[in-house]
């Protein structure tokens, strides 16, 4: 499924953010977005643009977004209550879409100020991306990892919606282990 270059990047980096929370995977040592150097990390890994305040307020903001981003991943089989939860961040993001153009993308979408603040420039960059999704009636690519130990969040971009393990390598993990296991027979 080939959504727009700025909905596929939002929709990665919305799961890679979500899945930084802590219990993203039982057996994870933390957090992964516990200072403001990861953040910094994240934020310039991600390609977001705009300001940067880079304090601790900022990342409490990021932190405080993973769960409500989460939640749409956990409601992707109930088109209605997603759809409530995409108008809320939308709503509470004050979204305010316009058509920009810049690093050779060509025209799309920004929504919230280059100013705004990065937690809100995160929710409202989310929320637009979900709403191309919900639109092309696609919610079954937000997924859970099909992995028993893991409940990291999974964007399905594949053509034969075949993508079922997150980007934390549960796939080869398992796929090593039934070799394994194959071996031993």
């Amino acid at each position: 499924m080939s959504f727009g270059h700025d909905t596929n990047d939002a929709l990665r980096g919305t799961a890679a953010l979500v899945n930084t929370a802590v219990g993203a995977f039982p057996d994870a040592d933390g957090d992964t977005l516990s200072s403001v150097s990861q953040l910094e990390d994240f934020f310039g890994h991600w390609g977001w643009t705009g300001r940067r305040v880079g304090d601790e307020a900022e990342l409490e903001q990021v932190r405080a977004l993973r769960p409500r981003l989460r939640e749409v991943w956990l409601a992707a089989d109930d088109p209605e209550r997603v759809v409530d939860l995409v108008n809320a961040l939308l709503r509470d993001g004050q979204a305010l879409p316009q058509l920009v153009d810049h690093d050779g993308y060509g025209f799309h979408i920004h929504a919230t100020s280059p100013d705004a603040p990065l937690a809100r420039r995160m929710q409202v960059e989310a929320a637009m991306a979900f709403v191309d999704v919900i639109r092309a009636d696609e919610l079954g690519r937000l997924r859970i990892c099909a992995a028993d130990d893991c409940d990291d969040v999974v964007v399905d971009l594949s053509r034969n919606r075949s993508k079922r393990y997150c980007e934390g390598g549960c796939g080869n993990r398992l796929a090593a282990a039934a070799y394994r296991s194959r071996q031993g027979d």
